[in-house]
């Protein structure tokens, strides 16, 4: 795996998937059991936490409660014994990019959450890192914070360009910031990738699932013809675009995102069900529809103008570009 320079690189999975040890291979507190990691040509094995430059914003902030914001700031300056005036100068910097200037003589228990993830921010980047890592920086926010932080952070790089890797398990955070993230499950790494191409893509059923919900119907590969692909399911013949790695009579996944979902019967891949539930949220609505006793599937609508109701026969169709036809393992 390779993080590219200037990279807004994401590692994102499950709990327990192993991105937060991954992290901290890269940060130098774990040593590798077997493989080599590089800061650009340089190998970092044997290469202790404080010799790597490399800044890192932990979930919980971990700042000191008896300093203030700028004495906070500056303690990884203090360590590489930067002279007074460097050091004035670069906590400036540093609390103008993350816009924490006005604060710098409080102390953390005097400010809030967000606060204090800018503080975490701007003590990482003061020491001019070469590579910047983020451990689940908005896990402990609220959801509005999160959102205003997000942009913060898309500034912040923007504005530095500094390599960051970003440890998430929030599928929304992911998509919204990356450049490219990688997939994980127990260790291994799935899938690496731009978001639109893990989001629409996925090389497996983990990825999709892990990235967004999936509908799932088993299905049999039928023919191939030139740009697509007839399969049969318990539930009719769909059409999808044409993939070479399949085979004839080969059992497959069929799925399809429940925003891929359009009301109305189409030219083919049509499916009537009848309306199983109803949650209106606004600017969408989200519905479980019932393909038979046992299959449901998930529909979603955006700025619904139509009351519908549980009990409602529903026709709808998926477009052959928004298909997702997987190996059966």
């Amino acid at each position: 795996m390779g993080v590219h320079e200037q990279e807004l690189f994401f590692l994102l999975g499950p709990s327990g998937c192993g991105k937060t040890t991954l992290l901290r291979l890269i940060a130098g507190f774990y040593q590798p059991d077997a493989g080599q990691l590089f800061f650009g040509d340089k190998p970092m094995s044997g290469v202790p936490p404080h010799r790597r430059n490399a800044g890192m914003v932990f979930q919980n902030y971990a700042l000191w409660p008896h300093l203030t914001v700028a004495e906070n700031v500056a303690y990884g300056l203090e360590v590489r014994a930067v002279s007074a005036t460097e050091k004035k100068q670069r906590v400036a910097e540093a609390l103008a990019i993350v816009q924490m200037e006005k604060y710098a003589d409080r102390t953390p228990n005097q400010l809030s959450g967000g606060q204090q993830q800018r503080v975490a921010l701007a003590r990482a980047l003061v020491i001019k890192p070469d590579v910047l890592l983020l451990d689940e920086p908005l896990s402990n926010l609220d959801a509005r914070l999160r959102l205003e932080m997000r942009e913060e952070i898309r500034r912040i790089h923007a504005q530095t360009k500094i390599t960051t890797i970003y440890v998430t398990h929030d599928q929304k955070e992911a998509l919204s910031l990356a450049d490219r993230m990688a997939v994980m499950r127990d260790g291994v790494i799935e899938q690496i990738g731009d978001p639109r191409t893990v989001y629409r893509a996925p090389v497996n059923r983990f990825v999709a699932d892990f990235i967004g919900e999936t509908n799932w119907l088993a299905a049999e590969v039928q023919g191939q013809f030139d740009g697509g692909m007839r399969l049969k399911t318990d539930f009719g013949e769909f059409r999808a675009q044409a993939n070479a790695n399949l085979t004839i009579g080969q059992k497959v996944w069929l799925g399809f995102r429940p925003e891929a979902v359009e009301f109305g019967a189409g030219p083919g891949n049509s499916l009537a069900m009848a309306i199983a539930q109803v949650s209106y949220l606004g600017e969408i609505e989200q519905y479980e529809l019932r393909l038979s006793p046992a299959v449901t599937v998930k529909a979603f609508e955006q700025n619904p103008q139509e009351v519908r109701r549980a009990g409602e026969l529903l026709t709808v169709h998926v477009r052959p570009q928004n298909l997702l036809v997987l190996p059966a393992q």
